[in-house]
């Protein structure tokens, strides 16, 4: 199938250099303000937040209010107003984990077989749902392939079958072609939920198609989201009101259902694999009965305010974020179980308080205000800043743009970059720009594999409306073999979520820090500094999806 070039604004990507913006013209006094950036800073603000006594900064605990005491006390000392709730520097986050009681139930009842009875945790499993303590639904199935709905991929899963009232089998995937964003996206839980929704289902359930599979057990690893103060699930990346029932069932189950359809699995698969939707009715319906328990905390995101120079522009705000939190203390892995987070992300958290330092070095402010936001609940499915970039606590509707800051890994020289999702909007010429200054090349995602597009904080800002992006580190190495993504592959097997991404006896290019920051303050000037708008590019996917009306 020949995919149109819009979703992820492939044909923007692939054009010359020369069709971006020329390099950026910086002011004396910015250029100064920059250079005052000290690696050694960095390092310090990264030692802290790292130390042990901080315990992972896992929301809810005395350690991540170490780390809050911590950023609201440099906010003051770097001039950086309060812009949470009630004139403070913080922004509640009530946040819920739900946990499914393991005696659920699940029946599938056929006119022609009777009911048969499954298994919970071999044959289904359900995910909690934060809103409803006890649930029961009985519904008839129907077989909705991938379960995406994008009319401007010439695909649609549900354009054939009549979903109202019903529970969707769905698998996960894609048709080949999607690109790597788009299909990041569509396999995204929150997506697939929405689009059973729009489309009048009242369940979810996701089939395996490895028979070797085995099923998550909700009853031990519970799902958060975040409640709001009328006590309704605010953000959630698993639940949606209208959906009583999301599950998944084991690869035996599926087989069954199609089979009694009619329908032969393997050739479904490679149906759907080629672009072509295999929706259809199954000759079944399904009860199921489940109950919930939860676990509430409090936490914070931490917010300030660089006020804008321009009477206008002023009230108009370009977000940097970076979340504040981590995994706590956990599994140990050669004898120690403190997971310091201290590339993820305390260096995030850091670039953002030296990007503050360059700011409060500037006499003259932008025009626009800047929002320094240390986000909560990153690691519980991004959602500190799901229920920031949906209730900010400024008007929603003026905010313009969302840098965003996620585990760097600067581990060695910073020559390149890749601005995930900048190519889907205007800011790929602030970033175009910005690196043609400090000297960086801009490169695409050398691993789009590992769906970064939405796995950080950048993707709740882009569902809002918002153009966001987030940097990452590019593949040019000094020595010409441009092969840096090895290099972090294997620090990635070592550090990423473990006791080891400590500060003692990490890994660190502190002047490569220094150049990020430094990259990320003036992408964000720049936005600042223009009288226009952040735009979406004309027919991007998730601009059709999600931009503002103009």
């Amino acid at each position: 199938m020949k995919w149109k070039c819009l979703a992820a604004g492939l044909c923007l990507a692939l054009a010359s250099s020369a069709a971006y913006a020329q390099t950026a013209e910086v002011p004396r006094p910015v250029a100064k303000a920059m250079k005052k950036v000290k690696p050694a800073d960095i390092s310090a603000h990264i030692a802290y937040l790292a130390d042990d006594k901080l315990l992972g900064r896992k929301p809810g605990t005395p350690g991540f209010q170490l780390a809050v005491d911590y950023v609201t006390d440099q906010f003051r000392k770097l001039n950086v107003k309060p812009a949470g709730e009630n004139n403070t520097y913080l922004q509640t986050v009530r946040v819920r984990t739900a946990y499914t009681n393991p005696k659920a139930t699940m029946q599938l009842t056929a006119d022609t077989a009777g009911t048969v009875e499954l298994a919970y945790g071999k044959d289904f499993t359900i995910f909690p749902n934060a809103g409803q303590e006890q649930v029961s639904l009985q519904a008839p199935l129907v077989f909705a392939g991938f379960g995406i709905s994008a009319p401007d991929m010439n695909y649609d899963d549900y354009a054939n079958i009549d979903a109202r009232g019903k529970v969707v089998v769905i698998v996960r995937g894609t048709p080949e072609g999607f690109p790597s964003t788009v299909a990041s996206y569509s396999t995204d839980y929150q997506t697939i939920l929405n689009t059973a929704a729009k489309n009048g289902a009242v369940g979810v359930l996701v089939a395996s198609m490895n028979p070797n599979g085995g099923l998550p057990d909700f009853s031990t690893r519970g799902m958060s989201s975040v409640m709001g103060a009328d006590g309704k699930v605010a953000a959630s990346r698993s639940h949606h009101e209208a959906i009583k029932l999301l599950g998944m069932v084991h690869f035996n189950v599926l087989q069954k259902l199609m089979a009694a359809a009619g329908q032969d699995l393997q050739q479904v698969a490679g149906s759907l694999r080629s672009g072509t939707p295999a929706s259809t009715p199954l000759p079944f319906s399904i009860s199921s009965n489940y109950s919930n328990r939860y676990e509430d905390i409090e936490t914070y995101n931490v917010v300030g305010k660089i006020e804008g120079s321009d009477p206008v522009l002023k009230n108009e705000y370009v977000v940097h974020s970076a979340h504040l939190d981590h995994v706590g203390v956990g599994k140990p892995i050669d004898g120690d179980s403190i997971y310091n987070g201290a590339h993820d992300n305390a260096s995030g958290v850091a670039s953002l308080l030296e990007i503050a330092k360059i700011y409060d070095n500037l006499k003259q402010k932008p025009k626009r205000s800047i929002l320094i936001v240390m986000v909560t609940a990153e690691e519980m499915g991004l959602l500190g800043s799901a229920y920031f970039a949906k209730f900010p606590t400024v008007p929603a509707s003026q905010l313009v743009a969302n840098v965003n800051t996620d585990m760097p890994t600067l581990i060695a020289p910073l020559l390149a970059v890749v601005p995930l999702g900048a190519a889907h909007s205007s800011l790929q010429d602030e970033v175009q720009q910005a690196s043609e200054y400090l000297g960086l090349d801009v490169e695409e995602d050398p691993e789009p594999e590992q769906n970064r597009f939405v796995r950080s904080d950048q993707y709740s800002f882009v569902v809002q409306g918002v153009p966001a992006l987030h940097i990452k580190y590019g593949n040019k190495t000094a020595d010409g073999k441009n092969n840096l993504d090895e290099t972090v592959k294997v620090w990635r097997e070592k550090y990423y979520h473990k006791p080891q991404d400590n500060f003692e006896g990490g890994t660190f290019d502190f002047d490569a820090a220094k150049k990020y920051v430094q990259l990320n303050f003036l992408i964000g000037y720049l936005v600042a500094q223009d009288v226009q708008k952040p735009t979406w590019n004309e027919g991007d996917f998730f601009g059709n999806r999600f931009g503002r009306a103009k």
